[in-house]
């Protein structure tokens, strides 16, 4: 294990264990660390992420001010942050320095805030640089218009023969459309006697 990578494992043990229960710290990866400051709905908050390099500590980490939790936050303030981490970490070249880095701007909130106005419009961020995707919104509004179907106004009359014709869960009775058998032979029966009678009646010889 080179000398560096030794250092960087005893850093991550000894973060781990400063801030473990403190919810504004987070590990992003053995070589990522974030930090956040202030309530998420004060216009002050921010979140600042320290990344170690190869080289680390023999070299400043990387310090990332473009986070999808800092697009109110405006350059000018961004700015002020990053210079007070990168002057910091020049006197703590060779030493595990994140730990610190983290720890003086608590000291300089205020002062380093001051620029931040209470009332932003969102900043416009490079998405590729937060790690977020770019996420299509739509207006569905017409969509939704258009899968409305647009239902046929009847007249109270017609509701109720379209009622009468089905049951109560709006379908037809079962053999709504069958044929009357019974009815439709005794109509039929009845025919054929009826003509049979006739028949016989005028064959019989008219009495004189």
């Amino acid at each position: 294990m080179s000398e560096t990578l030794e250092m960087q494992t005893d850093e991550r043990e000894a973060l781990q264990s400063i801030y473990e229960g403190d919810e504004a710290f987070k590990e992003i990866d053995p070589t990522t660390f974030q930090y956040k400051y202030g309530e998420d709905d004060n216009f002050r908050s921010f979140l600042v992420e320290i990344k170690w390099g190869e080289n680390y500590p023999n070299e400043l980490p990387t310090i990332n001010m473009d986070t999808f939790y800092n697009r109110n936050l405006v350059p000018a303030v961004k700015q002020k942050i990053q210079s007070a981490l990168k002057e910091e970490g020049e006197q703590w070249l060779g030493c595990g320095m994140t730990y610190t880095l983290f720890e003086c701007l608590k000291e300089r909130l205020d002062e380093l805030t001051s620029e931040q106005p209470e009332h932003v419009a969102t900043q416009s961020i490079d998405l590729n640089k937060v790690g977020v995707s770019a996420i299509q919104i739509s207006d569905n509004t017409t969509d939704t218009q258009k899968k409305e179907v647009k239902k046929e106004q009847l007249t109270k009359a017609q509701k109720r023969r379209q009622w009468e014709r089905t049951d109560n869960k709006g379908e037809r009775p079962r053999g709504w459309n069958w044929v009357d058998i019974v009815k439709h032979l005794s109509q039929t029966g009845y025919k054929e006697e009826q003509k049979a009678a006739n028949a016989a009646n005028t064959s019989l010889p008219v009495n004189g």
